[in-house]
């Protein structure tokens, strides 16, 4: 069975370094919507104008991976509401992939790395 990892979490959560885990090497099966912000460098570069555009570009990649039947894909994104997810159940019926859906929690005093205020995690 093709297997499609949802991964939710606050920002330093480590959603990302769990997602690696799951996907060793295998870079093109691991996509969140924080890719979209980074330049060839690796620098990250977030503007908040350009969230949708991210989450779409996101969507889009999972799409092209489940086309070509890879598994597991993980997507690592904040899901901070359920229907946030629903785009991807959606693409794993197509496709014919299993749904897991994990909460990620920082229990580890993990650094937040995008800069969000405390108060707003």
């Amino acid at each position: 069975m093709k297997e499609l990892i949802l991964l939710r979490g606050l920002p330093g959560s480590e959603k990302s370094t769990l997602a690696k885990m799951l996907v060793g090497d295998k870079d093109y099966c691991h996509k969140e919507a924080d890719q979209y912000f980074m330049d060839r460098e690796g620098n990250y570069n977030f503007k908040p104008s350009k969230i949708k555009d991210a989450h779409a570009w996101c969507k889009m990649e999972i799409e092209f991976v489940m086309k070509y039947e890879h598994s597991p894909v993980v997507v690592s994104n904040t899901f901070t509401q359920e229907w946030e997810m629903d785009a991807y159940y959606e693409l794993a019926a197509k496709y014919g992939y299993r749904v897991h859906s994990l909460i990620v929690e920082n229990r580890h005093n993990g650094v937040n790395e995008h800069g969000v205020p405390e108060d707003k995690l």
